[in-house]
């Protein structure tokens, strides 16, 4: 049987499933990502080589809690703890990074953002104290702030690029080495994978540039966009969801923010550390390689999703790069154009965000302009504006 027999076959027998001739109407999905995706695919255009990670699984980091201090391999540190040893730590307190003096065998990471975006400057101080610092990865950049704020994946992408060559450009290329990419998952459980693989090939693109040949170490949480304040048990579900495609996309780190959104206990934090553990120990989604790998279609929107980041990498090079596009406010403005789109969609109904527009379906108490201001990128999450 030849290659276009079986896939005649293959398309009458989804025809057949979904009861209709229409399979692209029924099958294909819209998205706000400008993302061709097709209803279904037999084969990739390009296929991509195995995207590594740095580290060999993902580390599965917890907030400290002393109950934890024996299971748990990686700590999130706010503030010192003594007497840590053969642990891996990330830091997300600036007093604490500026301050903490690890020694040989430990493993420090910081998570501070060297970037005040509501100034368009870098704290080059900071930058000087963690370089002076014994960290495994001494440099942060962040992007978990654009995909809170509504930043489109190939936007989060092209600005990660922008901030790494605004870096490299004052510090020099040996910071590409430096780096830790903190990175934030949002729902759409097949793209999000595919952005951390699109991420490996387009800073390893930009790499190649420098003369360099090198991949990031990614630093994924959950995002705090599609949570609800009255419904935790929804968002533990989404988190986790979250978290699976982190793992599969092949994020080094993994780190849940708790599900319970300005209600914060110890046990939602322990459940919080959980999601990680059973998805990691009954799935062993952590351990593997780029598992993703092969399938046609995240194939596809991968690539799809690393051209656009790098088109976008370029836009942001030629209005003079990510700080000289803030204070000219053309970052936040289109952030805040893609961030009040997706809110509308919201508002519609078209992004079904459960309990909140969609069973039961609450009242919409406030706007969009009350929520998005042009001038300024912020975190808001989509159910605030119906709370």
């Amino acid at each position: 049987m030849s290659h276009t027999e079986t896939f005649t076959n293959w398309e009458n027998l989804v025809k057949k499933q979904l009861k209709t001739e229409d399979i692209e109407f029924v099958l294909r999905k819209e998205n706000l990502e400008g993302i061709e995706v097709k209803p279904f695919y037999n084969s990739v255009q390009k296929p991509l080589v195995s995207l590594p990670k740095i580290e060999e699984s993902t580390h599965l980091v917890a907030n400290y809690h002393e109950s934890l201090e024996e299971d748990v391999f990686a700590f999130l540190l706010k503030e010192n703890v003594e007497n840590l040893v053969e642990k891996t730590i990330f830091i997300n307190n600036k007093d604490l990074a500026e301050h903490i003096s690890p020694a040989d065998e430990d493993q420090y990471f910081s998570l501070i953002d060297v970037f005040d975006e509501k100034i368009a400057e870098i704290n080059d101080q900071l930058v000087k104290e963690l370089f002076a610092k014994q960290f495994k990865r001494n440099i942060c950049v962040d992007i978990s702030l654009h995909q809170n704020a509504g930043a489109s994946i190939y936007q989060q992408l092209g600005i990660a690029l922008a901030k790494t060559k605004e870096l490299s450009e004052i510090y020099g290329t040996d910071v590409l080495n430096k780096l830790i990419f903190k990175i934030a998952i949002g729902g759409n459980y097949f793209f999000e994978m595919a952005k951390i693989r699109a991420f490996k090939l387009v800073f390893n693109q930009f790499s190649k540039e420098v003369d360099l040949n090198l991949i990031p170490y990614i630093f994924a949480e959950t995002s705090l966009r599609n949570k609800s304040v009255s419904d935790s048990e929804n968002n533990l579900i989404r988190s986790t969801l979250e978290l699976a495609s982190a793992m599969i996309g092949g994020a080094d780190a993994v780190y849940s923010n708790n599900y319970q959104i300005d209600n914060t206990t110890e046990n939602s934090e322990e459940i919080s550390f959980k999601q990680q553990i059973v998805l990691a120990y009954e799935s062993i989604i952590n351990v593997f390689e780029d598992a993703s790998n092969g399938s046609y279609y995240i194939e596809d929107i991968t690539q799809q999703i690393a051209d656009k980041s790098w088109q976008f990498f370029l836009e942001i090079e030629n209005n003079g790069g990510y700080l000289a596009s803030l204070k000219k406010g053309i970052l936040q403005e289109k952030i805040y154009n893609q961030a009040v789109e997706e809110q509308k969609w919201v508002e519609q109904g078209k992004i079904k965000l459960i309990g909140v527009n969609l069973y039961p379906k609450l009242e919409v108490k406030k706007s969009v302009e009350e929520l998005y201001n042009t001038k300024e990128i912020k975190p808001v999450r989509w159910a605030e504006m119906f709370e």
